[in-house]
């Protein structure tokens, strides 16, 4: 343990070391290699609009290199991989795509995947509105606040098990540790295998997510809030709405912008989701989701590289248009400022 926090204080060090010498470097390699000259009647020849043109570049240099390196050529050699065989050798054409329309695991996790999109987002923005909205009325509002920030700070994995504690099941004549089974049995129920029953456990996975985007969604919105400007909720007063009249008619449309990038945002880490039907049922019992679907063909059985990368492809055109719309918002928002 000792030696982990030890290795990544060092590669930390390291990093800002290196981002710190190749800073200073890159701006002494400028200033000599387009340093300042004389003319033959000894008058100063300045390069400074050179230095300036070609800085920028360098500092972008390093992202540009890495950006090519982890995500350019990744996406290029998966795409090549896809037209492969499990070998990643023989080409096999459009072979693996059928597959991919017609597996029922596959279809599945398609299925599966949309119910996150619909649940997750929609849930974790609606906690999140009505925690900040409400927090700020009460005294121990920062504290609640930051009570529901916290799982924010813990690992997809990490929340995957404590919520295991929460769900555990130990069978009917052991005693039980999980939470939901002892508040069950308080009841005089029967303790259940929750993570086990077909299609609802899909909704207490996406408990786990809530649980923790909540927390982000509420930090978002909380500062949106506070920059609604007081004159219109006090217009919106004068003119006999009440409260609630004012939070839906008044304030979400002037934070709808930031409603819509959480939304997203959620979204996309939705999409992506994998730590935590890894750590609580790995794909098992109706649970199974496109990115852990991908993860067991490509390493589990020997592993199937044209498989495997077939589902990486679905994922990224999932997450593309997503992004695209973000980026064409963005640029709107920009050139009407």
């Amino acid at each position: 343990m000792v030696g982990q926090i030890l290795d990544g204080i060092i590669a930390v060090i390291l990093g800002v070391g290196v981002c710190v010498i190749y800073f200073v470097g890159s701006n002494i390699l400028l200033d000599h290699v387009f340093s300042d000259d004389r003319n033959a009647d000894n008058s100063l020849i300045s390069r400074h609009c050179q230095r300036d043109a070609l800085r920028p570049w360098m500092f972008l240099l390093p992202a540009m290199v890495l950006l090519f390196v982890y995500l350019i050529y990744p996406v290029c050699e998966t795409i090549r991989l896809s037209f492969h065989d499990f070998t990643g050798e023989r080409f096999v054409g459009l072979k693996n795509y059928a597959w991919a329309f017609q597996d029922p695991e596959l279809l599945q996790a398609v299925g599966n995947n949309a119910m996150w999109l619909l649940v997750v987002p929609s849930l974790s923005v609606v906690f999140g509105l009505v925690v900040a909205a409400l927090a700020d009325r009460v005294w121990w509002g920062t504290f609640a606040k930051s009570m529901i920030f916290m799982p924010m700070a813990i690992s997809f994995v990490g929340a995957s098990v404590i919520w295991k504690f929460v769900y555990d099941f130990r069978g009917p004549d052991s005693e039980q540790i999980g939470s939901l089974n002892a508040l069950v049995m308080l009841f005089g129920k029967e303790p259940e295998a929750w993570i086990t029953i077909p299609f609802w456990n899909n909704f207490f996975l996406m408990v786990i997510l809530i649980w923790i985007e909540t927390g982000f969604a509420m930090v978002i919105f909380s500062a949106a809030l506070r920059g609604v400007s007081d004159e219109t909720i006090e217009a919106a007063r004068i003119d006999g709405a009440n409260e609630l009249e004012i939070f839906f008619w008044v304030m979400i449309p002037q934070i709808m912008t930031t409603i819509i990038v959480v939304w997203t945002t959620i979204t996309i880490k939705v999409l992506k989701i994998f730590d935590i039907v890894l750590a609580m049922t790995n794909g098992q019992w109706g649970t199974e989701v496109l990115a852990n679907l991908m993860f067991d063909w490509m390493f589990r059985g020997g592993g199937d590289s044209g498989r495997g990368s077939t589902i990486a492809l679905l994922l990224m055109i999932a997450v593309v248009p997503i992004m695209i719309w973000n980026i064409r918002r963005f640029r709107r928002e920009e050139e009407s400022l």
